[in-house]
């Protein structure tokens, strides 16, 4: 079970769970995969193959938009397959 990252990200893309996150499993970040990969997504995502469930990100996202997988709302819900999904699309 991995951590999600969901809606509350979008528009802020504070990329401090990045710098915290042991396995670089927060994607896309500016200093990993580009600026123009950061710039084009509306929030950032958790790979759910990589995340070890450390925690180590929940802490420091300042809006609040990462959460355990079974800790997600009904609503939030659909944010386990949109974290999942953007890892299946080729870069």
């Amino acid at each position: 079970m991995a951590h999600v990252i969901t809606d509350l990200c979008q528009g802020t893309k504070d990329q401090s769970c990045v710098e915290v996150c042991p396995v670089d499993c927060i994607h896309p970040a500016s200093s990993i995969d580009g600026v123009a990969e950061y710039e084009s997504t509306p929030q950032l995502y958790i790979d759910p193959n990589t995340c070890i469930d450390c925690g180590a990100c929940v802490p420091v996202c300042p809006v609040g938009a990462i959460a355990m997988q079974d800790d997600l709302t009904p609503e939030q819900q659909p944010f386990i397959e949109i974290n999942a999904a953007y890892f299946r699309i080729p870069r």
